[in-house]
């Protein structure tokens, strides 16, 4: 079992004297209970983590597209390799750490070229990044000058490929992952200046719910950065897949653009700015010897990539920002 209380200390010395300091005081308890839940694979996920070489950075580039990570001292990439590949599937990333190139199922950098340029500057703000899979975004936060950037994710072994990238890069940048959903969060935190949500909302069975959620979180005048799937339609018009959407079996609504504009405004968001329309692609997502299971291409009927492969339009995802009153 992982001691998460004393892996986070830093995080709770760092939520001190900020909006988040209520919740500091909680956290500790969430936490103990959560390391009763730990996935039944957590020990052979240890083993890999400790397996990780001891390095020495030399240069650390959170800007790059692979998060480019180089040591002063030699590293053996075969068995850096074979530790990391007992973490797989890697879904998000890509990620390099010398010349070992871990090719994600996603091509995440393509998802965080097509939205930066229209976020408000991240420069020593609070970020929360809901659903942050192994936390590829926050660490390109981080990298936009972020103050501190909190990543919350259910899933233990999404939080375990953090730590092993956490390992090489240390406490180089105020990036901590804390393996909860977001019904874990404090109720009205009031607290981030930005809160990004990124192919989270259509697994959510109340997407009002999940919207209200997020707002609770920012601060007044903090700005929401949501991404999720999409169809083209009217006002008020969204698909309810019967039972699976290109094979996943719990995605619940996918709205047209002015059905998800209507729910922002109806939770109460002011400014709301559609920045980008995206239909997913085979080469943004796709199997790769880190990700060796049917990604995008097998999800999508054959003879036209158009349509998934139970007949519903195929992904489209758009980005809104918009800004708590």
């Amino acid at each position: 079992m992982p001691d998460l209380n004393t892996l986070f200390q830093p995080l709770y010395d760092a939520m001190q004297n900020t909006a988040l300091a209520a919740w500091s005081d909680t956290l500790p308890q969430q936490l103990a209970e959560l390391t009763r839940e730990v996935h039944g694979d957590y020990p052979c996920w240890q083993q890999a983590l400790a397996q990780l070489p001891e390095v020495d950075i030399q240069q650390l580039d959170l800007n790059a597209a692979s998060l480019q990570i180089k040591t002063r001292n030699h590293i053996d990439l075969q068995q850096l390799e074979q530790s990391l590949k007992l973490l797989s599937p890697w879904r998000k990333g890509p990620y390099q750490i010398n010349e070992l190139f871990i090719d994600s199922e996603w091509h995440s950098d393509w998802k965080w070229q097509r939205i930066r340029e229209h976020l408000s500057p991240l420069k020593n703000r609070t970020v929360l990044d809901v659903g942050c899979g192994n936390g590829y975004h926050c660490w390109r936060m981080a990298g936009q000058g972020a103050g501190l950037v909190i990543g919350i994710d259910p899933s233990w072994l999404f939080w375990v490929q953090f730590q092993a990238i956490k390992h090489f890069i240390g406490a180089a940048a105020p990036v901590y992952f804390l393996p909860m959903g977001i019904e874990s969060l404090a109720a009205d935190l009031n607290a981030f200046d930005t809160v990004f949500s990124m192919g989270v909302m259509y697994h959510r069975r109340s997407p009002i719910d999940h919207l209200l959620q997020l707002k609770s979180a920012l601060r007044k005048g903090g700005e929401l950065v949501l991404e999720t799937l999409i169809i083209e339609g009217r006002e008020r018009e969204a698909l309810v897949p019967d039972n699976r959407y290109a094979k996943m079996r719990n995605v619940w609504f996918l709205p047209s653009v002015p059905t998800l504009t209507q729910w922002l405004r109806r939770c109460g968001f002011k400014n709301i700015k559609v920045v980008d329309i995206n239909q997913t692609s085979i080469k943004e997502q796709r199997s790769t010897s880190w990700m060796t299971y049917d990604s995008l291409q097998t999800f999508l009927d054959s003879n036209d990539h158009n349509n998934t492969i139970e007949g519903y339009p195929a992904p489209l995802r758009a980005t809104v920002i918009a800004q708590k009153p």
